[in-house]
């Protein structure tokens, strides 16, 4: 069964991982196309009770993803930037809402939407030459799919107002300073770590990864306080999962667990 609808999406599963591969040369950017099949894929990879992570990379050495085609702006068409301010924000939130871990391989440039898909993942490796932006404002734009928000999250208002307002390109060891990133590689490694990260996922209850993960992320939206009445029943609530039983019970017999991801 194919499950991108775009050929400028190459998707290859490997063992409980989706490897996704941005192939529109020659900068990986995003469009009409592929927008849509991003979104549509990471439904299929939700329902496949098989797929545990999903690594997003580019093709190519160079580029990540330069993200928007700028050609799609330049008449000033109001009604095709709402269009794509849409597409782009259902496919990256599609992708931060993926129920499993995704790692972003930032293989080279990482740019505006392109920054922006790797915002929208639960990890970033980057390699050692990758550079990333949100340039928008340099242009007359702003980052519509996230990069306001999520930017901010991570690096601190400070550092989001250096890269957005006055357009500071950061290189991966100040991304790795700042938060942005977790881990710096050689070049060409970035994908093969990520994928290293993604198998240690599958050893990790499928059932309680997707629980856990919410509330990692529901700190954004209210403080911690908030939080711990629902972790304590989202504990008790796993207790309904086949997979509970045999992670507990595979620990106490000294063997591996079999996960159902149910």
């Amino acid at each position: 069964m194919s499950v991108s609808t775009s050929e400028k999406l190459k998707v290859e599963v490997r063992g409980h991982t989706a490897l996704v591969t941005i192939d529109n040369p020659g900068a990986n950017t995003w469009d009409e196309e592929s927008l849509p099949a991003l979104q549509e894929l990471v439904q299929k990879l939700n329902d496949d009770r098989k797929i545990y992570a999903l690594v997003i990379t580019g093709q190519g050495q160079k580029f990540f993803s330069a993200g928007a085609d700028l050609n799609l702006f330049a008449d000033g068409d109001k009604a095709r930037a709402r269009e794509m301010a849409r597409r782009f924000g259902e496919a990256f939130e599609a992708l931060r809402d993926f129920r499993g871990v995704s790692i972003a391989a930032i293989n080279g440039y990482a740019m505006g939407g392109g920054l922006e898909c790797a915002l929208a993942c639960d990890i970033r490796i980057a390699e050692r030459q990758a550079q990333m932006a949100l340039p928008e404002a340099a242009v007359g734009l702003l980052p519509c799919a996230g990069g306001t928000q999520n930017l901010a999250w991570l690096v601190g208002e400070g550092w989001a107002k250096r890269m957005i307002l006055c357009g500071d390109r950061v290189d991966a060891d100040t991304a790795l300073r700042i938060g942005l990133i977790e881990q710096i590689v050689d070049t060409g490694e970035a994908r093969g770590t990520a994928l290293m990260l993604a198998a240690k996922v599958a050893r990790q209850s499928p059932v309680s990864v997707r629980t856990i993960k919410p509330l990692i992320q529901g700190a954004r939206e209210r403080g911690p306080n908030g939080w711990l009445p629902e972790e304590r029943e989202r504990f008790v609530d796993l207790f309904d999962a086949q997979d509970t039983r045999e992670g507990v019970n595979a620990f106490l017999e000294k063997r591996e667990p079999q996960w159902q991801n149910k």
